[in-house]
């Protein structure tokens, strides 16, 4: 383990929120430098879980008790009332409840009920997921679709063959559901869907259906989710900004972007507003979504920027992420959060130099960024780790198994729900392949009903 930091001046404040409004965050489950133990134990051989007692009684056992040694009542689990059962079944994390249905006819009614659903969305996120979008290495490949559970260190394999054979790619996530988007034949076509329920939907064609930068939000006041795409240049024209409203399933034209010089394609969305960097002129286009009109905010980006990553905090926190100085010399990275008030940019951390020379070996190596709630991910290209940022511990950790295949892989954040209306989505196709198709990151012939949870090492 890397040395201890030497105590140093605190960093400056954010520039959005008075020092006492200081919001908690979800638990991460991380230390600094090391990630914590797993949160549940391996789960005992298939004949063990058998020998436990009747039904779901030994299964439940292994599966929620956290210390092994400790013997389990079967009958204790067999006779608790369903209003007992409920509460602790929505403190599983929902990855491992796929492979609870199989364990009795009660706990696979209980899995269906309305209210258990209901509780399960109540409970609090068990931590930050990432999942990982591969789209293979030929034409024939099949894609590959998984989710990172950082706090129980395991990786599991979400089924994508629920969704149609076409040439898909990851758009994003937001509020449980993930938009992918991409070509059936010469036909452009956008995807949303549940991963955990296996539910989608075919968004109908834009008015001007052209392969564009799109953004997925989910308003769970409304219980509803919108995808937005941003104007862009097609051919000699330019398109217009469209928004899709799943409330009234169809694309209302917007305001056409006025003419600008992007400087990245990458944006950013918060607090229903869309964020584009631009060299001319210099700052941000702003676009808000409740009114439909593009705005130009004129915050300079900080000197010796060589390249700026704009992402989204919580509410109305906008963060820009880029390496200091040349590409021949020494560097930095650094983020700064936006001051709405005074249109600037203000430092708020720096990434220590060991994690930087660990994180980019090369001075001309590319990263990746994105982040979700105030947690910010680096990727690099040659590295199959990641490097998390919280925000509001200014706490920085590795993530290993980031990414399998870093060249053919698109990351993002993922919040995992298994009632897609109450995260936005009115889904309600139906569910093309069973459930029980969940497995972890290992050989699918090692795998039993009684397997519910596997360790990525």
């Amino acid at each position: 383990m890397d040395a201890a930091v030497p105590a140093r001046a605190a960093p400056p404040t954010s520039p959005s929120r008075p020092p006492k409004a200081i919001r908690s965050t979800k638990p991460r489950g991380l230390d600094e430098d090391t990630a914590a133990p797993p949160a549940f134990p391996k789960c005992k051989s298939p004949s063990a879980a058998a020998a436990g007692g009747s039904g779901g009684a030994g299964a439940a056992a292994s599966l929620l008790h956290h210390h092994a040694d400790v013997p389990m009542d079967a009958s204790v689990w067999a006779g608790l009332p369903d209003d007992l059962l409920l509460e602790v079944l929505a403190r599983v994390p929902p990855f491992l409840l796929f492979r609870l249905r199989p364990v009795s006819r009660r706990w696979e009614a209980i899995l269906h009920d309305p209210a258990f659903l209901a509780a399960h969305a109540a409970v609090p996120s068990h931590g930050p997921c990432l999942l990982t979008f591969s789209r293979g290495g030929g034409s024939h490949s099949a894609p590959h679709c998984s989710v990172l559970s950082v706090p129980l260190h395991a990786r599991y394999k979400l089924p994508f063959g629920f969704l149609p054979p076409w040439d898909l790619w990851l758009v994003g996530s937001s509020g449980g559901l993930v938009c992918f988007s991409g070509f059936d034949g010469a036909t452009f076509h956008t995807v949303v869907c549940n991963p955990l329920t296996q539910a989608w939907r075919l968004l109908p064609d834009m008015h001007c259906n052209q392969q564009r930068q799109l953004v997925l939000t989910v308003d769970k006041s409304r219980r509803s989710f919108k995808v937005i795409a941003a104007s862009d240049v097609y051919g000699d024209k330019m398109l217009p900004t469209e928004v899709y409203d799943s409330k009234e399933d169809k694309w209302s034209v917007h305001q056409m972007m006025p003419a600008v010089n992007l400087c990245s394609s990458k944006m950013a969305f918060c607090d229903s507003r869309l964020y584009l960097e631009t060299l001319s002129p210099l700052g941000l286009m702003m676009y808000r979504v409740d009114v439909g009109r593009w705005e130009h905010i004129p915050a300079k980006f900080p000197r010796s920027l060589l390249d700026g990553y704009l992402v989204a905090g919580a509410r109305t926190r906008l963060f820009l992420v880029g390496r200091i100085g040349l590409y021949s010399t020494i560097q930095s990275m650094r983020i700064w959060e936006l001051d709405h008030g005074r249109t600037v940019w203000v430092e708020i951390s720096r990434m220590p130099p060991r994690y930087f020379r660990a994180l980019l070996r090369l001075s001309a190596e590319r990263f990746e960024c994105f982040g979700q709630d105030n947690l910010i991910c680096f990727t690099s290209w040659n590295q199959g780790k990641g490097l998390l940022y919280d925000v509001d511990k200014k706490a920085w950790s590795w993530i290993a198994g980031c990414a399998s295949q870093p060249c053919n892989s698109q990351v993002c954040f993922y919040e995992p729900s298994l009632r897609s209306n109450a995260s936005g989505a009115q889904i309600e196709m139906p569910v093309r392949r069973p459930i029980e198709s969940w497995t972890t990151d290992a050989s699918s012939a090692e795998m039993s009903n009684a397997s519910y949870l596997r360790h990525y090492q």
